[in-house]
Parts: structure tokens; C-alpha cells; sequence
């Protein structure tokens, strides 16, 4: 079977290195749950963990550093960065992604040259964003920097697929994460979801997983219960066909986010700025 996805599955980025396909989100988990969620999740064989320092749980994953200060100027940035590979106590960063565009365009720039000097310096092996709509993207890429962003981490599911802008990352080679492809638990029982997901004899949540996989991003689903994490994961088993892609992706309802409104020139709120990500702690690629 063609793409028969798994948590062995890696997608390898602008950068020459690698990163798993299937990862597990802890946004909005407590920290009893964050803790619970992982180690269920390594159990089951995930290797790569998405957090935030707005998530206020990353004490609780144990290969992902403490929260950040803010970072709206190149010092402040480069200041949590050299916190953040200090308190992981591994020596490195696998993936460091600046969380959003708050902050305006030149906060935005001045934090991508912290990000271009720590992966430079050894610290960060992998630079991207998150929430960076086309404008932002295009902003960055015709500043000229030295590093190019490998990863833009958007919200992406079938109600909400950003075709513009994953074509255009795609153009520039920057791998499109998906977090919250199960849109939020919200379209479960949506009937064309459900009329697919008997027809591949899998779950709503394995068929959005799937259509993730097989769109080419990152997935990240996130659940706090042993069978779901495990579950989530096992869509290797059936291919979703052209055509039934095509019914995925063709509603363009734009749910849940909008990204292409998002200017902010004004202050970054601490902790808000920027997300990343440790692994599981030993050197991909």
C-alpha cells in the first residue's frame, strides 16, 4: 500500500535532517495529564512531542524545556533560546519555532535572526514558525535570510485547509505541521466524516490523521487517553482514495482560523511568542 503511514514514518525537511510524521500535541493538557499523555505516548512508540511555553505544562514532558520569557527584540530571544538549551539539559534544541506573528514585522524579523544564530551556534538544529499566514512567509523569505524556516505549524483539517498556503510553502520547501487536524474534536460526526470513516472501517479521528499523512504534514493529534493516543497513530492500514481527498478538502470553510489578519504591531505578551520542541532527545537525520 502506498504511504502506509506509521509512527516510524519521518518526512525530511529543507535542512537534510528528518522528523516523524505522527507526533503527539499537549495543548490545553494539565500537568498531570501532559505527564500521563507522554509517557503513553513513548510507550507506544512516539518520538517527537509538540509543547509551548503557553502551554504551561512542559515541566511535566520531560525532554521539553521550561517556559520562555518573552522574545520581541533580537537579545530578548536569543536570551530564552540559550535558557531553553540550558534547562533541557541535552545540550540542544531539535526544533525551535517562533509561535506566532504577534509583534509586527520587525520584532518578527529580529526574532528569526536569534533563531538563524542559535542553530549557527549549535543550539537549535531546526528553525521554523507557527501561525504564519502567506504574508508572513513571504515577508521573511524576501528579507533574505541566512536560514530558510523548515517548518510552518498551522491549524490544517479538512474545514480548514489553507490551500494557498500550503502550496506556497510547499514552493519554498517548508514542511506544513498540522495541529489540531482533528479540528478540535468539533466535526466528529460530521456525516461525510462518518460515512468515510465506515467506509475505511477506521475512526473519524485515524481518517483525519490519514488525509494529514497523506497531504504530505506533519500530524499532531492530541488526546489524554492511553487507547486514543495509541489509536491515533495506527492509520497505516487503508488509503483514503483521490477522490474522497478531493471531498475532504474541497468544504474551505476556514472554521476555526484565520492567519492572513494577524499584523499585531503592538506588544508580545511574555511566554506567547514563540513554541518549540525537543524530541525524544537523541540526533535525527
Amino acid at each position: 500500500m502506498a504511504g502506509a503511514f506509521s509512527l516510524a514514518t519521518r518526512v525530511t525537511l529543507n535542512n537534510g535532517l528528518t522528523m516523524p510524521q505522527i507526533q503527539l500535541g499537549v495543548y490545553l493538557m494539565s500537568s498531570a495529564e501532559a505527564s500521563q499523555a507522554v509517557k503513553s505516548a513513548l510507550d507506544a512508540g512516539y518520538r517527537a512531542i509538540d509543547s509551548a511555553q503557553m502551554y504551561h505544562n512542559e515541566r511535566d514532558i520531560s525532554t521539553t524545556p521550561p517556559k520562555l520569557a518573552s522574545n520581541s527584540t533580537y537579545d530578548r530571544a536569543r536570551a530564552s533560546i540559550r535558557k531553553s538549551v540550558k534547562e533541557c539539559g541535552l545540550g540542544y534544541i531539535d526544533l525551535f519555532l517562533l509561535h506566532s506573528p504577534y509583534g509586527g514585522k520587525h520584532a518578527r524579523l529580529e526574532s528569526w535572526r536569534a533563531v538563524e544564530d542559535a542553530i549557527q551556534d549549535g543550539e537549535v538544529r531546526i528553525g521554523g514558525v507557527s501561525n504564519f499566514g502567506e504574508k508572513h512567509i513571504t515577508e521573511l523569505l524576501t528579507s533574505h535570510p541566512r536560514i530558510h524556516p523548515a517548518v510552518n505549524q498551522i491549524e490544517v483539517h479538512p474545514f480548514n485547509t489553507h490551500d494557498p498556503l500550503t502550496t506556497l510553502c510547499a514552493t519554498h520547501s517548508i514542511q506544513i505541521e498540522a495541529y489540531a487536524p482533528l479540528a478540535r474534536a468539533l466535526r466528529m460526526t460530521h456525516p461525510t466524516i462518518v460515512a468515510l470513516a465506515k467506509k475505511y472501517a477506521c475512526t473519524p479521528a485515524q481518517l483525519l490523521v490519514r488525509w494529514s499523512c497523506q497531504k504530505g504534514f506533519v500530524s499532531l493529534p492530541k488526546s489524554v487517553r492511553k487507547e486514543r493516543i495509541e489509536e491515533n497513530a495506527n492509520v497505516g492500514g487503508f488509503e483514503i482514495e483521490e477522490g474522497d481527498m478531493g471531498v475532504l478538502g474541497g468544504w474551505m470553510r476556514g472554521l476555526l482560523l484565520k492567519l492572513e489578519g494577524i499584523e499585531c504591531g503592538g506588544r508580545v505578551a511574555n511566554g506567547k511568542n514563540k513554541k518549540r520542541r525537543v524530541q525524544d532527545g537523541r540526533k535525527h537525520g
